[in-house]
Formats: C-alpha cells, sequence, structure tokens
C-alpha cells in the first residue's frame, strides 16, 4: 500500500505492506522526539552547519546524524529527513513489511528484494522521464539536494546533487555536502569524486548548466514510464 503522513515539517509517502503504515508513522514520531529533545538540550544541535562530533551520551540516533556529519563535512541536520526516513523503514522491515519505502522530503529509505523505479524529479532535460531501476535486500538511501527546487538549503548551484550509500543518513549528509562544493560546471568532476570517494558512499551525481557529473556504481537508468509504481525523488537540505 501506498500512503502519505504529514506533521509538521515532516512530510513523507510510505511505501509498504497493508496494515503496517502507523508503524512508519509511529516511528516518525519517535524519531522527531528524539531529535527535538537534543535540540533543546543543545539549540547549537539544530542549527550548525559544521560537523558536530557524536557523543556516548547522545540517543543512538542522534549519533548516527553526528557520525554522517562528521563523515560529510556538514551539520547534523543535514541528515534530518534521512534519519526520520531510515528510522521509519528500519521500523517496518523490523515489523516484517516485505516492501518498505518511505520519501522524506526527496530523501529514500529503500528497501525491496523486487525491482522498482525512483525517478530524480529534476530542473535538468537528462533526468526527465527517466528513473534508476532500483532493488535491495538491505536498507539503502538515495538521497538528493538542489539549489534550484524545493525548499533545501544548498549553498552551491546544482540544479540536483543525488548520492546514493547503504547509509540513509550518510546520503542526505552526503548530498548536501556535493550540493555545497557544486558552485559551476568547473567544479562537478572534483565535486563527485570527493563525495563519492567518502567510505560508506557506493555513488553520486551531479548537475550544473548543461553538465552532469557520475562517480561510483549507480544503478540502471530506465525509461520512467514502464508500468510499475514509482516513487518520485523530491529535493532536501
Amino acid at each position: 500500500m501506498k500512503t502519505s503522513f504529514r506533521y509538521k515539517e515532516t512530510i513523507v509517502t510510505i511505501i509498504c505492506d497493508d496494515g503496517l503504515s502507523n508503524v512508519a508513522c509511529n516511528a516518525i514520531m519517535d524519531a522527531r522526539s528524539v531529535i527535538e529533545l537534543k535540540i533543546a538540550q543543545d539549540p547549537f544541535f539544530g542549527i550548525t552547519y559544521d560537523p558536530y562530533p557524536p557523543s556516548s551520551k547522545d540517543e543512538e540516533l542522534i549519533r548516527r546524524m553526528c557520525e554522517a556529519s562528521v563523515a560529510s563535512g556538514v551539520g547534523p541536520m543535514a541528515g534530518v529527513a534521512g534519519a526520520v526516513a531510515a528510522s521509519a523503514t528500519e521500523a517496518l522491515v523490523d515489523a516484517g513489511s516485505s516492501v518498505a519505502i518511505v520519501e522524506n522530503g526527496g530523501d529514500i529509505a529503500f528497501y525491496s528484494p523486487g525491482k522498482v523505479p525512483i525517478g530524480i524529479y529534476a530542473d535538468h532535460p537528462v533526468f526527465k522521464d527517466v528513473a534508476f531501476m532500483m532493488e535491495s535486500e538491505r536498507i539503502v538511501g538515495i538521497c538528493s539536494s538542489s539549489r534550484t527546487v524545493g525548499h533545501s538549503v544548498s549553498l552551491g548551484s546544482s540544479s540536483i546533487s543525488t548520492v546514493f550509500s547503504d547509509n540513509v543518513i550518510l546520503a542526505d549528509c552526503c548530498a548536501t555536502a556535493l550540493g555545497n562544493m557544486v558552485v559551476d560546471t568547473e567544479s562537478l568532476a572534483d565535486a563527485v569524486e570527493c563525495i563519492g570517494s567518502i567510505e560508506g558512499v557506493s555513488g553520486c551525481l551531479s548537475c550544473c548548466g548543461d553538465k552532469v557529473a557520475m562517480y561510483g556504481e549507480l544503478p540502471e537508468m530506465v525509461p520512467l514510464d514502464i508500468g510499475y509504481p514509482t516513487t518520485p525523488v523530491q529535493i532536501t537540505k
């Protein structure tokens, strides 16, 4: 089943087995509570654009956000959408859902042993009517950032920067970092190589102007209209 859930800043699309969407919604609320408590305890956590070191005193989800922050060189809240999506998808898998896909503002936590096309919504002709054919027996992340589309904070000029990783929160933080690094077409190649070389990142891509750069292992690209249910990627921080 496919359903939507919205609470404050969180707007998600959930694909899972019938009767399990409440599992994802409860996990989303729990993840938000953990993050909101951390911000209440340390407001700097919620506003810094700099890496924020993990602490053994923090909840596991906060530590994961901090670890991704340090690895990617951005603030921990760059991974907040991925953290919420990952929490929901992990809860669905633990509950036995045969498929668990949670899209949170463009950041996707993905689990599906069967093939599902994931479309990228981008202000760029290369990605019009195409998708990445995804399948995975473990939870993976497909996360995006943009300067030209959506409400995300990006300090660069890319129309889309997307990162693939087995670590959803890392993919989210790295997408932000990649988007920040792409300031013009000349910076594309170095930016994707830098982010694609981070441990845990399987592949990435970025578009700027009329140029596209890709690095690492990316899923097969296919026409979007191929008869499968699709999950369009929006844009995130």
